[in-house]
Parts: C-alpha cells; sequence; structure tokens
C-alpha cells in the first residue's frame, strides 16, 4: 500500500499536508487538496485506523456485562476467558475492556452493574440480554447515547443491536432432536427437564425445546415428550421424587434431553434410574459435564463454543471502533457434537482466536 510519504513525493508537498488533508485540517489551499485526493483515491489509499488511533492517542473503551458464574452455573467461565483473551490483544491497539457482571437470578443486579458500566463512558458494549423488560431499558440508553452495542449469546430480536454472536438455538435443540431420535425405539417416550420461564436465560432453552420438538413432528415420530420444569435443580430430593412418579406413570421413558447447561446435575440425580433411561443429551461443555460425559452419565453434549463467543464479541466491536467496518448483523458458533470419544479433540480447538 502506498505511503503518506510516497503520496507527498508525488504531489510535491510535505508529508504535514497530506496529512491535514486526510484528517480534513485545515491549512491547505483547495487546489492542493483537490491534488491530494485525486492522488489518494488513484492509488486507492485507506487509512490504517490502528496506527491513526495510537498517533493520535484515541482510546476507546468496550464495557462487558455479563452474568456471574459459580458452581450452579459455571458456563460463564468460558466466555469470560474469551474477552480477557481478546482484552490482551486489542489493548495494544488503543482498545480497554472493562467487565461487569451480575446475579442472572435478579434483575436489579443486572441494572446496578449497567449503572456502573455507563460510568465508564464506554464507545461500545458487549451485553448479554438476560432479562427483556430490563434489556429494553438499557438499551434505550445506549441507542440514546449512540454507543453501539453487541448481543452475546441470547438472540433477542428488535433492540437494533448492532450484532449477535452465539448460537442458533433452535437449530442446535433440532439436532438434539435428531440425535434422541437416533438412539430410542419406535415406541419409547422422551423426558424434557427445564427451569421455569421467569428464570434468566428462558429465552435459548425456549428455542432449543421448539427446535427439539419440530423435529419429531416434521418427521411425525411416535416418540412422546413429557415435560417438567424445575425450580432448582440442585434439590435432590425433589427431582429424584418428580423422575421417580414419572416414570411409574411413564415406565417408556427411555431418553432425557436437558436444555441447559445444567445437565450434569440431572445427570447425578437419575444415576439410580439409568438402566430404566439410558439416554441424556445435554448443553454446553463445562467442567462438570465433561466430566459426567467421560463418566458416561450423559450420551451426547452440545456445544456453543463460549470462549469463542466471548473473544468474538470484543474482537468484533474492536474492529468496528477501529476500522469503522460493521460486523455481521448476526456470527454464529458452530452446532457441535461432543462425545466421550472426542473431548480430547474438542478441548484442542475449542480456544481458537480470531483476531
Amino acid at each position: 500500500m502506498i505511503t503518506i510519504k510516497e503520496i507527498a513525493k508525488l504531489a510535491k508537498v510535505s508529508p504535514g499536508t497530506v496529512d491535514r488533508v486526510i484528517h480534513n485540517r485545515e491549512g491547505v489551499s483547495d487546489k492542493t487538496a483537490q491534488r491530494i485526493r485525486a492522488i489518494l483515491k488513484e492509488h486507492n489509499f485507506k487509512v490504517n485506523r490502528i496506527a491513526q488511533s495510537l498517533a493520535m492517542k484515541k482510546k476507546f473503551t468496550i464495557a462487558v456485562l455479563l452474568p456471574d458464574y459459580d458452581e450452579e452455573n459455571s458456563f460463564w467461565k468460558s466466555p469470560l476467558e474469551g474477552i480477557q483473551k481478546a482484552k490482551e490483544e486489542v489493548g495494544s491497539f488503543g482498545v480497554a475492556v472493562e467487565t461487569f457482571s451480575f446475579d442472572q437470578k435478579t434483575p436489579k443486579s443486572y441494572t446496578d452493574s449497567f449503572r456502573e458500566l455507563l460510568k465508564t463512558n464506554p464507545e461500545g458494549v458487549v451485553l448479554v440480554p438476560t432479562f427483556k423488560k430490563e434489556t429494553r431499558e438499557l438499551t434505550n440508553v445506549l441507542l440514546q447515547r449512540n454507543i453501539p452495542f453487541i448481543f452475546l449469546n441470547i438472540a433477542l430480536e428488535g433492540y437494533e443491536n448492532l450484532s449477535f454472536i452465539g448460537q442458533d438455538s433452535y437449530k442446535s435443540g433440532y439436532l438434539s432432536g435428531k440425535l434422541m431420535q437416533l438412539c430410542l425405539n419406535d415406541d419409547d417416550h422422551i423426558l424434557t427437564i427445564h427451569s421455569r420461564p421467569d428464570l434468566s436465560n428462558f429465552y435459548n432453552i425456549e428455542q432449543r425445546i421448539k427446535g427439539f420438538d419440530a423435529y419429531f413432528i416434521e418427521k411425525q415420530l411416535g416418540n412422546q415428550n413429557h415435560s417438567v420444569e424445575i425450580a432448582d435443580f440442585w434439590d435432590t430430593g425433589k427431582v429424584k421424587a418428580t423422575i421417580a412418579n414419572l416414570l411409574q406413570k411413564e415406565p417408556r421413558i427411555k431418553g432425557i434431553f436437558v436444555p441447559n447447561s445444567r445437565s450434569h446435575i440431572i445427570a447425578d440425580h437419575v444415576s439410580e434410574f439409568r438402566a430404566k433411561i439410558p439416554f441424556l443429551i445435554g448443553f454446553d461443555t463445562t467442567e462438570h459435564n465433561l466430566r459426567a460425559l467421560n463418566e458416561d452419565k450423559i450420551t451426547f453434549l452440545i456445544s456453543q463454543k463460549p470462549f469463542q463467543q466471548g473473544y468474538r464479541a470484543v474482537s468484533s466491536l474492536s474492529k468496528f471502533l477501529l476500522y469503522d467496518e460493521p460486523p455481521l448483523t448476526e456470527i454464529l458458533s458452530s452446532i457441535e457434537i461432543v462425545t466421550k470419544e472426542n473431548i480430547p479433540n474438542y478441548l484442542d480447538k475449542q480456544h481458537t482466536t480470531f483476531l
């Protein structure tokens, strides 16, 4: 690519004059400016936004708001690791990344953390839109302040987000249905265990269930699906009693579908029923889920590459701020089937980066 020094030589002016024209600063006659712009156009000159931001000491701040992770739900550990990896890389380009977390069971924690986030005066925001009503309020603030924002993991529609980075939950549920059907006989039944609709992240769960059911409907299969809502997956006694009662009523249940990241908990709860219910399909490659998969307590896990989701969210927004290049409106994670046999291969490639 042609340099500013070379353009200056062609235009018979100083490099400083070319720089003033590129950045629309005063001090150059119209005739000279027109001659320089013609040369810029002829040679398809493009400003290196990264070099420009460093030269001007321009700093950008990206603020990230995502749920806490804990023993009950460790899924968010992996996206955070991806965000931190991207933070290390974009920092040298003048982009600072600030992370904020919230209790995904509490809308107030979500809005309180957002208020703290705003104090950093971010030029861009990555947001996990956990609560619909509150997300509307938060994104209205961002729109009023003309702050671009990306949705991570949850694909809510109608919020004017710059991009969505995550998995197609409906298709991943549909794939789960296909896998389950391969495990079952024609007259076997299925049990779907999920959290209540008023709990966080239910949008993804709902889409997975819709996709799962759609497969059996479209293929006109006779495998009946029994659905049960459980508020507290850790309540061993209650969960076991619920499953035992269902098995007593419906002894043909042979497969369990858990459309969230807590399938390892259900796998432990149903361990005494595994002879009766041999198949379990769950989501997300958390440490606990992978251990249960390796111990044959889980049959298949559907992975959505959470590390790469976090990484891509920060890298995509950084490129937008630095290059003024908007990302795709949807950046979809691959839908990967993880089995006991391919755990090592999956772990080797899940932290691949893209910047």
